[in-house]
């Protein structure tokens, strides 16, 4: 764990590195609503043992530390994880663009002035992390090569600064992977995703994963579905090799 000066104070920030030392590029990975914890930690160690230097920041950091703002245990059952995100959605609603946006810059200045990484880099998110990978990718198109989110949430809304209206501005190639039936990323939501992927004639996978729940790629709740994650994966790895190697 790192401390990183972001837009309204330090913040930590877990940093992931290959074996062997090296320079590497860069994936700056946005975590979901349930904290900076344990399972991120073991994302990014797995996104670097593929190559590639990986800064997970605590996006809260605002309203406290990452032990103060993720569970203190698994959220194993659909009633613990009601119960913590009661709690966990007034935070992730705060964090507006005008917040967001210049702490995007920090965490990008944070990992590219490391040594041990390359440029360009990738970004990617969980669910709510997923809005702000886009925005990155849009704001930083100079730099950002590759964008990945995955059961990501409230992509497209009906709002001139909805995520996807970044999209216009970003020159990466996009992976999405979809949760099944999701209320916050619905059938319409993702064809509009796709039509302004198309519209920006950006390389993109805009998939839903059958069956897939929203937040299948945390093995530290009741969602976690273990094939839809490895799938992720994938895509994610094979992104990343096209786009930074």
């Amino acid at each position: 764990m790192i401390e990183v000066q972001a837009a309204s104070g330090p913040a930590e920030a877990w940093v992931s590195t290959p074996d062997g030392g090296g320079t590497h590029p860069g994936v700056l990975l946005y975590m979901d609503a349930i904290g900076l914890r344990p399972r991120l930690h073991e994302m990014a160690d797995r996104i670097a043992s593929w190559g590639y230097v990986v800064l997970v920041p605590n996006v809260f950091y605002r309203v406290g530390t990452a032990a103060e703002t993720s569970p203190a245990g698994e959220l194993d059952s659909d009633e613990a994880r009601a119960a913590f995100f009661e709690k966990a959605m007034p935070r992730v609603h705060e964090l507006t663009p005008e917040q967001s946006r210049p702490d995007t810059q920090a965490w990008l200045d944070a990992l590219t002035s490391r040594d041990d990484v390359s440029t360009p880099v990738g970004v990617l998110g969980y669910c709510m992390g997923a809005r702000l990978a886009v925005r990155a990718a849009g704001d930083h198109p100079d730099l950002v090569a590759a964008c990945a989110g995955f059961h990501g949430g409230g992509l497209v809304a009906d709002d001139p600064q909805s995520p996807h209206m970044s999209i216009s501005t970003a020159r990466a190639e996009f992976v999405f992977g979809h949760a099944d039936n999701d209320r916050s990323m619905t059938p319409d939501n993702v064809q509009s995703l796709g039509s302004a992927l198309d519209g920006a004639g950006l390389t993109a996978k805009n998939e839903v994963y059958s069956g897939a729940p929203h937040g299948y790629s945390m093995s530290d709740t009741a969602a976690y579905d273990h094939e839809a994650t490895e799938r992720s994966f994938r895509e994610l790895r094979a992104l990343l090799d096209r786009t930074l190697n």
